[in-house]
């Protein structure tokens, strides 16, 4: 209804002939679609987060210089921060908070197949009522669905991506020089466990980056199965 009313309003300003070009570009939905084709949308929408965007994550700086994923520091090590750095330690302190970044960046690498078989195995409980809810519900009901187990699998990925990056070694520096402040309370925080979630975090954030483009862009749906099952949304 909503292409339909949009689409008068052109040809109002082109003429017919335009309009038809327009409307020959458009997927065509005269089939029925079933519940099957609804979630295998889905699920390729979510693939194509994974291999368009969560790829971003793996490069250099991926999640250090992405502001909408970056991992900052918890907070009871704003603290340690603010100390190193009025004790004259600034360049340590901005290392640690490179290294955890860098730390995630090597881990999502590692840890990709495990989202993708995550997205290929999940079953949709209300295909459907997912591909008419919000710009990111796929997204939302992949974390919710799949996040404790993903947990599991991520979790020694970014154990061995500390040790690899070397952030488990300047972050033990670290966490030594602000104990050996005077006056402080010493920390001892889990560092593996924090960055985990924040990097899990990230690749979700990431996914529903590309979920919204496809949702909201015709030009994205780079599959004849995401032109049909979208277009049942736009419909609505």
């Amino acid at each position: 209804m909503k292409k339909a009313i949009a689409l008068l309003f052109v040809c109002s300003l082109w003429g017919c002939a335009e309009m038809q070009q327009v409307l020959n570009q458009l997927p065509q939905t005269s089939g029925p679609i079933g519940t099957i084709d609804i979630a295998g949308g889905l699920k390729e929408a979510l693939n194509n987060g994974i291999s368009k965007q969560v790829s971003k994550l793996t490069a250099t700086d991926g999640f250090f210089r992405n502001e909408a994923v970056k991992i900052l520091l918890p907070e009871e090590l704003r603290k340690v921060d603010a100390g190193l750095r009025r004790a004259g330690l600034s360049s340590l302190a901005d290392e640690g908070l490179k290294v955890m970044n860098r730390a995630a960046e090597d881990a999502v690498r590692e840890a990709t197949p495990i989202f993708v078989s995550a997205v290929k195995n999940m079953s949709f409980t209300d295909a459907k009522g997912i591909l008419l809810g919000n710009d990111t519900s796929a997204t939302t009901y992949l974390e919710n669905s799949t996040s404790i187990a993903l947990y599991g699998k991520f979790n020694p990925v970014i154990k061995n991506s500390f040790t690899k990056v070397g952030a488990d070694k300047v972050w033990s520096n670290i966490i030594t020089k602000y104990n050996s402040l005077p006056l402080v309370t010493k920390v001892n925080p889990d560092l593996t466990d924090y960055v985990t979630k924040q990097a899990m975090s990230g690749v979700f954030k990431m996914i529903a980056v590309e979920e919204k483009n496809i949702r909201t862009n015709i030009s994205a749906r780079t599959s004849p199965l995401l032109l049909k099952v979208f277009a049942m949304q736009d419909n609505q």
